[in-house]
């Protein structure tokens, strides 16, 4: 599971460092993987949309990741959340975003536009209980 949140973390356990790794790198591994997608299930529409969608599944969990460089204490935790965050830049504050139209505009950079039909509810909210004040 860590590693949906932040898959470079091989790399800092091989190297023994903490990689404060910028929102432009992070949004390459987004493209790499977007390229990825398109190549296994086609540039059709069909092949954009599942490619979309499992790229905003993944999102979904790295949205949780808080770049080192804005962590009070190290060695960071993975377990922990953080409140929502102003990034170093609009970027950064985009990928940190729990919003699902700033994952979905993510996705537009480099899938295109998405149809006016799209929905999109990550699978590990789709069924959970939302809390309600009129609830208690």
């Amino acid at each position: 599971r860590g590693a949906l949140i932040k898959p470079w973390v091989f790399t800092e356990i091989k190297e023994r460092r903490h990689w404060d790794i910028s929102a432009s790198e992070r949004l390459d591994l987004y493209k790499k993987y977007a390229s990825m997608g398109l190549d296994h299930w086609g540039a059709d529409a069909r092949g954009v949309e599942r490619t979309r969608v499992f790229l905003l599944e993944w999102m979904s969990f790295a949205c949780r990741y808080c770049p080192i460089g804005l962590l009070e204490r190290l060695p960071p935790k993975m377990h922990h959340r953080v409140p929502p965050l102003l990034g170093r830049n609009e970027l950064e504050t985009m990928l940190a975003s729990q919003n699902t139209a700033d994952w979905v505009k993510l996705t537009e950079m480099m899938l295109g536009p998405v149809p006016s039909s799209f929905r999109f509810t990550p699978k590990h909210k789709s069924s959970a209980w939302e809390y309600n004040a009129s609830n208690g």
